[in-house]
This record gives structure tokens, sequence and C-alpha cells, in this order.
């Protein structure tokens, strides 16, 4: 789309008439709706929904949609935000010594799969290194210990403000990132295997191999203070057979890391995962 567009996407107790005050809002400032999707959590009486219209003859300027829709959000408890499409997000990978996901990651922003800049590889490790030259990408190692966590982690979020990155994303870096960092940048997509809880811990594969299970999976999800238990994004599974040795189990494993982690960072650019509690409403 070559026409730049807003996005909202919104969050508040359910009632009567919202669909018609958000639309109204776009309606009677000129603006156009190409997209518009809603979802009512019951259980939660909540009311979420993703509303995107074209920029062009819109009457107020980006700087006053804000405002002017936070007069019409608040009355109404609205949690909310505002993402406009020629806003080019900024992504820094980090990596440990699994090189699937950062390759995968890269060739697809190299293919326009999704629209990011990638200017920062972090890495805990300086196996990787040749890659970020390869693509001609800043990397910065990084090393982790007990000892020296909090400090490194200081030193991390220095770079990541020197970069002005909007989001991280964990493509296999095997390290836990704490609380504190967390709550100092909470844009952090992780992947990880989807034998969780079931087989935590070093070599998944062999001790699922072991136990005989018939799926592996993967699972993508915004990083909390609760290790591996974020909001989940994506996720998906594949049959594995008494014939699959534990090669084969890893090979799948990867290929499956690699497409759940690429949907879920194109899903978090394109605006499409609304965040309420632990979960997430992830709009077509």
């Amino acid at each position: 789309m070559t026409n730049p567009t807003a996005t909202l996407l919104i969050s508040c107790p359910d009632q009567r008439g919202l669909v018609a005050k958000f639309a109204n809002f776009i309606y009677s400032n000129g603006g156009n709706i190409i997209h518009a999707d809603q979802h009512t959590d019951f259980a939660a009486g909540l009311f979420l929904t993703r509303i995107e219209w074209q920029l062009d003859g819109f009457n107020l300027p980006r700087e006053f949609i804000a405002p002017a829709f936070n007069a019409i959000a608040q009355p109404l408890g609205a949690k909310w935000e505002i993402r406009f499409s020629d806003t080019v997000p900024r992504i820094a990978i980090w990596v440990s010594r699994q090189d699937h996901c950062l390759f995968d990651l890269i060739w697809r922003q190299r293919a326009k799969e999704f629209i990011a800049e990638i200017p920062l590889i972090i890495s805990n490790h300086s196996n990787l290194k040749v890659v970020a030259e390869q693509f001609n990408i800043e990397f910065q190692h990084i090393p982790i210990t007990k000892d020296n966590k909090s400090e490194q982690e200081s030193k991390q979020l220095e770079i990541l403000r020197q970069y002005k990155i909007d989001l991280v994303v964990l493509a296999k870096y095997m390290q836990i990132v704490s609380a504190d960092f967390i709550s100092q940048f909470p844009q952090i997509i992780n992947i990880h295997h989807s034998f969780l809880p079931a087989f935590i811990g070093a070599n998944p594969y062999h001790r699922a191999f072991e136990r005989g299970v018939k799926i592996i999976g993967a699972t993508a999800h915004y990083a909390t203070a609760d290790l591996d238990a974020g909001p989940i994004i994506e996720q998906d599974v594949v049959r594995v057979s008494h014939r699959d040795e534990v090669d084969d189990l890893v090979r799948k494993g990867k290929d499956l890391e690699r497409i759940v982690l690429a949907r879920a960072v194109r899903s978090h650019l394109q605006n499409r995962v609304l965040v309420y509690g632990n979960r997430t409403v992830v709009f077509e």
C-alpha cells in the first residue's frame, strides 16, 4: 500500500455504541476506513478492536489525532495506541550460537516480507559476528555471567537507546532477560520450543525423543517477568513419528521456530496484536 494509513488498537469495557463512536470519529474527520476488526471477550467484559484508515484527505494533522481521540476514549475507560504505516520500526535481533532464526529474519526483511530496519545484532557470544558482517549489520558482543548481568543489561539498554530500537527479537538468545530490563524495555518477542513445561532445560529434543512424542511445536510470545509465560502471539506444531531420530526432531523444530517467529514479528510490525492481561488478540 503506497498511501499512508493510521491504525488504532483499542480495548475498553464492553458497552453499547462503541463501533459507532470509533467509526464516527474517523468519518467526521474525513477518514476512509479500509480495515476494521473486533472481538468481545465476554468473560473479561472487554471490547477489542483494530481500525485502519487512510490518511489522505483526513482533516486532522497526525500530531492532533491522539489528543482528539483521547477526548473520546477517556470517558469510555479505553486503553489505546495509534500507529502510522509509514513509520519504519527498528529491530534489534538478539542471538546466542544458533543462527537459523537470525538468517530467516534477515532474509525476510531483505525480501520485504515485512517492513522494518535491522541495524543491530546483540549476542552473548561472538560466533555469529560473521553473519552481521555479511549483511553489514552492527554486531555487539556482550557476554553475560551471573556476576555481571546487571551491568551488562544496563549496557544493552544504552545501546538500544543509541540505535533507537523499537523492538527486540530474541532469536534463540539463550539468556534470561531480567524483570528490571523488561520494565524499562517491554517490546520484546521471544521464541521457544513448545515442549515447555514438559521438557524444560537442556536438550529438550533428546528428552522428547526418549518419551516418544508425536508432535513438536514452537511458541512466540512477548517477554515478561514470568519466564516463558508472556502473552502468546503465534504457535504451530508438526507431527513426528517413530521413524524420526533426534536430528529429525531438531530439524523440524528449527523449521517451526523460523516460521512461528516470522509470523509473530510480522503481526507485531503490522500492528495486528492487541495485548490485554496475559492474552493477545491477533487480528487477521
